[in-house]
């Protein structure tokens, strides 16, 4: 007999291969702690339950359904494929229990996940995550399965998550000032949960759209569903060949996104965010805060210093974003690997609402995110980020973290001297001039992540170097 997985939920859910651990049992023991979990927390009102376009999502949601049906909780079971963000707005505004979509957002084709949303709409936090793992682990030791009834079909009704959530964004974003722009726009779905959604806003508020892969592939053309360089070069393509003004992306379940600059030049998620807070400074009521994460560029604090907002530093994970969002006061919150959400809309990220805010930039500012991004470097410094992806085996990671711990006492790491350090959520190294280098294994993948940032190209290209050293000495 097979020993019972091992499911532990990451910064954004639990996320295993299809058919290996992310089975229809499986599916079923973590419905049942998830249940469990909103009983025990009289949260069992109604629940929202949605899925993206990966391989047996739908009919994996269904089985979700079937055990909450079982447990008496109410189910609105979306009509198609959804948007996280979509999901996180109507949790917030039917006033729901919860909410859960099955999505490994920009994982590779043969993943899939569970995504937990409680009453706020947000991902949900550590403990609450540790108490379904827990539940989880009880049914396991009691082989304890769902007992499903009869009449569940009379506690599922289908739901239309999209009329809310676009008249939602039709609130937040400027579309009149879009349209008078007349802007060339090209959108890559990348086979994702945002067809039907960023071109029904886009299309009579542009001078020409163009779609790529606004259809479905559960394998996603062979390449992970993530907006980010190497997987849009037929878009990056098209912008540069057709003179477009934009290129805009977005990963599996909308999310996440990806920009791409008039000319073809693709915009990295620490550029967009920066742009996008200095933007909404001039453009939105007044807030006294903006919320990044700990692996996210410092330009934000150049920024906010210069205005006299507070910035707050958050561990990796957009939970923790969402948590300085639903507090109040804070402008924009986000991360470097392409997610942020705004005041007053969702605590989640929402890939939609940054390709749509980026239009209005565009359009409002009258200039490409080249010029843009030139002038803010000129006015407050120079930030150049990068990022390294390791895919070690379990002893060369065993290995890095020993050295992690033992770099964590010392003064300097290579010729930098080490001004200050930050060990809350990983390693990060601090240096003189806007310099900066950390590492931290990922929450939904098996890969170490450094992420580094210097005040030129010639430092960023130095620190990876000693990066690179570090790691493989």
């Amino acid at each position: 007999m097979k020993d019972p997985v091992n499911i532990k939920f990451g910064t954004s859910g639990w996320r295993a291969i299809i058919a290996d651990d992310f089975t229809f049992e499986n599916v079923r023991l973590v419905s049942q702690a998830m249940a469990d979990y909103l009983k025990a927390h009289k949260q069992n009102k109604k629940v929202l339950i949605g899925y993206d376009t990966r391989f047996l999502s739908g009919h994996f949601a269904r089985i979700c359904a079937e055990v909450f049906a079982s447990n008496k909780i109410e189910v609105l079971l979306s009509d198609r494929d959804v948007p996280t963000p979509a999901i996180a707005f109507n949790i917030i505004d039917q006033k729901l229990g919860g909410g859960i979509n099955f999505t490994a957002s920009h994982n590779p084709p043969e993943y899939n996940g569970i995504k937990f949303s409680p009453s706020h709409g947000g991902p949900a936090q550590r403990e609450v995550t540790q108490a379904i793992e827990q539940r989880i682990s009880q049914l396991q030791q009691s082989n304890q399965s769902p007992k499903l009834c009869s009449d569940c079909d009379k506690h599922i009704k289908s739901f239309d998550p999209k009329q809310a959530y676009l008249k939602r964004l039709n609130q937040i974003v400027d579309f009149s000032c879009i349209k008078k722009a007349k802007l060339k726009i090209a959108v890559d779905c990348m086979y994702g949960t945002s067809r039907g959604y960023i071109d029904q806003l886009l299309n009579p508020n542009v001078k020409e759209l163009f779609m790529f892969h606004d259809y479905l592939n559960p394998l996603f053309g062979g390449m992970p569903p993530e907006p980010d360089k190497p997987y849009i070069l037929d878009m990056i393509n098209h912008v540069k060949k057709n003179k477009y003004d934009l290129g805009l992306g977005c990963d599996g379940d909308a999310d996440r996104f990806g920009i791409v600059d008039q000319g073809g030049e693709f915009f990295y998620p620490n550029e967009i965010i920066t742009l996008l807070f200095h933007y909404l400074l001039q453009t939105r009521p007044k807030a006294a805060k903006v919320a990044r994460t700990l692996s996210t560029t410092h330009m934000i604090d150049a920024i906010a210093a210069a205005h006299g907002i507070e910035v707050i530093e958050t561990s990796v994970g957009f939970k923790y974003i969402g948590e300085a969002l639903n507090k109040g006061d804070c402008i924009i919150g986000g991360e470097e690997s392409g997610g942020l959400s705004i005041q007053g809309h969702v605590p989640e990220k929402d890939g939609i609402l940054a390709c749509l805010l980026v239009a209005e930039m565009v359009a409002h500012e009258k200039k490409s995110l080249g010029q843009m991004i030139t002038e803010l470097r000129k006015k407050y410094g120079s930030f150049y980020s990068g990022r390294k992806n390791m895919h070690l085996g379990q002893k060369q990671k065993e290995i890095l973290l020993e050295k992690l711990k033992k770099l964590s006492k010392q003064q300097s790491f290579g010729d930098m001297q080490i001004k200050s350090r930050n060990l809350t959520d990983g390693f990060k190294l601090i240096f003189d001039n806007n310099c900066w280098v950390m590492f931290r294994p990922s929450g939904t993948e098996p890969v170490m992540r450094c992420y580094f940032e210097a005040n030129s190209k010639k430092k960023l290209a130095y620190l990876q170097q000693l990066i690179d050293k570090f790691v493989n000495v």
